[in-house]
């Protein structure tokens, strides 16, 4: 069973940066996709930005585009988001969460082990 654990969340100005990671245990061939998700009070969660193992890629989503940057480093078994430019709009809480499917082809319904979160407010 993958576990993840979501950390480095917290209060930043308009125009900075913040980077969360997501430590990831369990068996590696439990997952293909990793991704990092967030949703906004009263908001349905979205994704944000995905890695897939099984390609090698990494793919961003809407406003993430330019300013977020998806990194892994396989030997902490820890994927990062790296967040630069904040918003207000990119206040949320931020999970991470796995997929068996390639992030190509995976839903977010195809994400079937999550993180508990991380708060990410934006605001000055």
């Amino acid at each position: 069973q993958v576990q993840l654990v979501e950390s480095g969340g917290g209060l930043v100005q308009p125009g900075g940066s913040l980077m969360l990671s997501c430590e990831v245990s369990g068996f590696a061939s439990d997952f293909d996709a990793v991704g990092w998700f967030r949703q906004a009070p009263g908001k349905a969660r979205e994704g944000v930005a995905y890695s897939s193992r099984s390609d090698d890629t990494i793919y961003y989503i809407g406003s993430a585009k330019g300013r977020f940057t998806l990194s892994r480093d396989n030997a902490k078994n820890t994927v990062y988001l790296q967040m630069n430019s904040l918003k207000p709009e990119d206040t949320a809480v931020y999970y991470c969460a796995t997929s068996p499917i390639p992030a190509t082809i995976a839903t977010i319904s195809d994400y079937t082990s999550w993180g508990q979160g991380t708060q990410v407010t934006v605001s000055s």
